[in-house]
């Protein structure tokens, strides 16, 4: 049985390829419904009849949807099928798919565990039909954000006596590649600073409450903690939580970092709650839409760009940046952007993709 779809169902006729993207995220859940309008903006644009299955953050559900795709009748089968490698669920799911005759990219997490790999080899060896994968470079949000909230502490003259500022950290979790490269990115950011000590880091499964509950005893073990880095928006949101609790002012007693593009997370920005933001992968599922609908039009990004192409997507958000990103695209406006521009089979003279973020804040499209 699937767990909750949401699905975008168009004519057979006049659309050129059928693509199915298995979304890890719940229904309700700000960065992954964006996710959806982004790409649905994209197929729309590019003739794609799009469908999307919500596996509401269980993982494990993704191995029962590849098996419900698989089963259908070849003519009501898609085209492509788009997922992640969360909670390392990937391998099992390209096996059932790559056996139906199912094209796959991996989006958002590619499988590097080594373990992980014995399993499933590399695209296009084992499973034939494993094209390869798109990911953004998560490891620049992590560095990004903590280096904008270190700058930060320093500006504000909250090293202790000692000459160090305190962090705290929240991460994801620890099954999730782009959760660690995340973690990694905020771990290289204080070893470059010398005076910052990360005093913990604990793991809260990108759940609000959840980091909520944590932050409450990490601010009792660590009443010098200044800086609080979070591996999400809604993280660092339930952090917030619990600094208000007691009754410290978040951007006034502590600066906060997060990653993700929602409504509350630039209203926080601009609000000064919160310090750091970067965001823009959540166009990775519109940017994998591009690049399927290319490799159906006889362009394989494997001649460039390798089989697993890890993007830059990552912007850091200022204030202004937040403003002008909400006026261009907030409540999931995307139909603006034209994606035959960034397509290969539409721009024949293209060598490489360009999928940053940051063109985007500027004209429209």
């Amino acid at each position: 049985m699937l767990v909750a779809a949401w699905v975008l169902l168009f004519p057979v006729c006049g659309w050129s390829l059928s693509v199915a993207f298995i979304n890890p995220g719940k229904s309700d859940e700000a960065y992954w419904v964006t996710v959806t309008q982004a790409m649905q903006a994209a197929a729309s644009k590019l003739g794609i009849a799009l469908e999307v299955t919500y596996l509401e953050r269980d993982h494990a559900k993704a191995v029962d949807v590849s098996r419900d795709i698989a089963a259908r009748p070849s003519h009501s089968r898609p085209d492509y099928v788009l997922l992640g490698n969360e909670g390392g669920f990937g391998p099992a799911c390209l096996r059932i798919l790559d056996g139906a005759g199912i094209p796959v990219l991996m989006v958002f997490n590619g499988i590097s565990d080594l373990s992980q790999r014995k399993l499933s080899g590399a695209p296009r060896e084992k499973y034939k039909l494993w094209l390869g994968t798109l990911e953004p470079r998560a490891e620049d949000a992590g560095y990004l954000t903590a280096k904008a909230l270190i700058e930060k502490g320093r500006a504000a003259a909250w090293a202790t006596k000692g000459g160090s500022l305190h962090m705290v950290a929240l991460s994801g979790d620890k099954l999730t590649p782009s959760s660690f490269l995340r973690a990694q990115g905020m771990r290289r950011a204080v070893v470059e600073a010398g005076d910052v000590v990360l005093d913990q880091e604990v793991f809260s499964g990108f759940n609000r409450e959840r980091a909520a509950e944590q932050m409450v005893w990490l601010l009792q073990r660590y009443p010098q903690t200044r800086l609080v880095w979070a591996g999400n928006d809604l993280m660092a949101f339930g952090a917030m939580d619990a600094a208000r609790s007691h009754h410290l002012q978040p951007g006034r007693d502590l600066l906060f970092s997060g990653i993700n593009t929602s409504t509350e997370a630039m209203n926080a920005l601009r609000s000064g709650e919160l310090g750091a933001l970067a965001g823009g992968h959540f166009m990775l599922g519109a940017w994998a839409l591009v690049v399927v609908y290319d490799h159906h039009h006889g362009r394989d990004f494997a001649q460039r760009e390798g089989l697993e192409m890890v993007q830059p997507m990552f912007s850091l958000f200022n204030p202004e940046q937040a403003a002008r990103f909400s006026q261009m695209y907030g409540d999931g406006r995307f139909e603006a952007i034209d994606f035959k521009r960034f397509s290969k089979f539409h721009n024949p003279h293209m060598k490489r993709y360009n999928f940053e973020f940051q063109q985007l804040l500027g004209k429209k499209g």
